[in-house]
C-alpha cells in the first residue's frame, strides 16, 4: 500500500492511507449533489401540483448516505480500534470533533446567509422572524436538532437542521461515534459480527417492511419516532458492517478499482425507481441488498485499489474528490434551498428548462466546497489540532 501517513481525522498517523477510499467517498458526494438537482425539478413539480413529483435520474441517490456511515465505520475502526491503549475517551472525541465540526458550524452560516437571501420564506410562503432564523444557526451549530412545528423549525417541512437538511446524518455519524467508543469498539471481531447481522436484520424489517411508508430506505431527515429509530438502524447497520471490514480486511492488488467501483455507485444510484403497492416495499429491498452486499464489496475493491500505486491522474483525482468530499457534502445544501425556491417560482420541472442554472449550482457548490476547505477548514483544522491534540 502506497503512503506512509494515514490522515485520520485530518490528524498525522503513521498508518497507510486508503487513498481510493477517500476518492470514492469524493464520487458518491458529486452523485449527492446531482442527485439534489433532481430532487429540486421534482420537489418543485409536486409543490405546484404539476405532477407526482418522482425523481426520474440518479433515482437512488439518498443511499449515498449509507455508503458514507459505511466508510466511516471502516475509517474509523482502521484508525482507532488499536490506539486505545494510548487515547482516552476525551482525546478520541476531540479529535472526532475537530474533524467533523468546523465544517458544520460552517454550513449552519452558509444556510442562514442563504435562507437571508431567499427572504427568510418558508415553503409556504410565510416569513419567518429573523429571531428564530438565529436561534435556528446557534441551534444547528451545537447539534440541536429541530422538531417539527417548533418555531425555530424556520423552513417548516419538518427537517431537523432546517438551515442545512444533510446536517442529520451527521448528527446520527455523531450518535456512531460515541455508541463506538463507548462499547462497540470494546466487541470482538465475532461479537462484532452478530451485532451486524442483528442489526441487518432490523435494517431489513424496517425497510422492505415499509414501517416509515417511504418505499425507501430515506428516513432519518426529520426527529419524528419513525424517523429517529429508523434513522439509527440506518446508520448503525452499515457503520457496523464497515468495521467489520477494516478488522477482516486482508490487502489484495486490484489495479483500476477506482474506476470500477465510481462505474459502479453510478449504475446502482441510476437503477429506475421499483414501483410498489403494499408491503413488502420492492424499492426498499433493492436498497437494502445495495446497502449490506454491493456496497461492502465497493469499499473492499476500492482497499484493495489502494494496494497497488495509482498513476498520477488518478491519484490527483483521489486526493482532490476526498478533499472535498465532506465540504461539499455540507456546504451544497443551502444553495439548494436557493435553487429549489427559484425552480419552484419559475415552474421548471426538467433539467432542459434550467440546465444552464443547474450546471451553475454544481459548479457554484464545487467551488464554495473547495475554497471553504482552503481558507477555512484546514487552517482551523490545523491549529485545533495544535491546541488541544497531544503528540502520540
Amino acid at each position: 500500500m502506497e503512503g506512509t501517513e494515514f490522515k485520520a481525522d485530518g490528524l498525522l498517523d503513521s498508518k497507510p492511507h486508503y487513498e481510493l477510499l477517500d476518492g470514492l467517498r469524493g464520487v458518491a458526494a458529486l452523485l449527492v449533489l446531482i442527485y439534489h438537482v433532481f430532487e429540486g425539478l421534482a420537489f418543485a413539480e409536486a409543490t405546484n401540483g404539476a405532477g407526482a413529483g418522482l425523481i426520474t435520474t440518479l433515482n437512488h441517490g439518498h443511499i449515498a448516505v449509507d455508503f458514507f456511515f459505511i466508510l466511516s465505520g471502516f475509517v474509523i475502526s482502521y484508525a482507532y480500534d488499536d490506539r486505545w491503549t494510548k487515547m482516552s475517551l476525551g482525546g478520541f472525541f476531540k479529535r472526532r470533533l475537530i474533524r467533523l465540526h468546523p465544517m458544520l458550524v460552517m454550513g449552519a452560516i452558509i444556510g442562514a446567509i442563504a435562507f437571508f437571501a431567499d427572504g427568510f420564506q418558508k415553503w409556504d410562503g410565510t416569513v419567518t422572524p429573523t429571531s428564530w432564523v438565529m436561534i435556528a444557526m446557534l441551534l444547528t451549530m451545537f447539534m440541536i436538532p429541530a422538531v417539527p412545528g417548533v418555531p425555530y423549525e424556520v423552513r417548516g417541512n419538518g427537517e431537523m437542521f432546517p438551515l442545512n437538511g444533510p446536517g442529520w446524518s451527521l448528527f446520527f455519524e455523531y450518535i456512531g461515534n460515541i455508541l463506538y467508543a463507548l462499547f462497540i469498539r470494546r466487541l470482538s471481531t465475532k461479537l462484532l459480527a452478530v451485532l451486524a447481522v442483528v442489526l441487518g436484520i432490523l435494517h431489513a424489517l424496517f425497510f422492505v417492511g415499509n414501517i416509515s411508508e417511504y418505499d425507501s430506505v430515506g428516513v432519518g431527515w426529520t426527529i419524528d419516532t419513525i424517523n429517529f429509530w429508523g434513522g439509527l438502524v440506518r446508520m448503525l447497520f452499515p457503520f457496523t458492517v464497515g468495521m467489520l471490514l477494516a478488522r477482516t480486511f486482508k490487502p489484495r492488488k486490484v489495479r483500476g478499482a477506482f474506476w470500477v467501483c465510481s462505474a459502479m455507485l453510478i449504475v446502482l444510484f441510476a437503477v429506475p425507481y421499483i414501483a410498489s403497492s403494499g408491503k413488502p416495499s420492492i424499492n426498499s429491498l433493492y436498497e437494502v441488498l445495495c446497502i449490506a452486499f454491493i456496497f461492502p464489496a465497493i469499499v473492499w475493491l476500492g482497499a484493495c485499489g489502494s494496494c497497488c500505486k495509482s498513476d498520477k491522474q488518478t491519484a490527483s483525482i483521489n486526493k482532490f474528490l476526498g478533499d472535498i468530499s465532506y465540504p461539499l457534502y455540507i456546504v451544497h445544501y443551502p444553495i439548494m434551498y436557493v435553487f429549489y425556491a427559484w425552480l419552484i417560482k419559475n415552474e421548471y420541472y426538467s433539467l432542459s428548462d434550467c440546465w444552464g442554472v443547474a450546471a451553475i449550482v454544481v459548479l457554484s457548490s464545487i467551488a464554495l466546497a473547495y475554497t471553504m476547505l482552503k481558507l477555512y477548514d484546514e487552517p482551523l483544522r490545523k491549529w485545533l489540532a495544535k491546541r488541544f491534540i497531544k503528540k502520540q
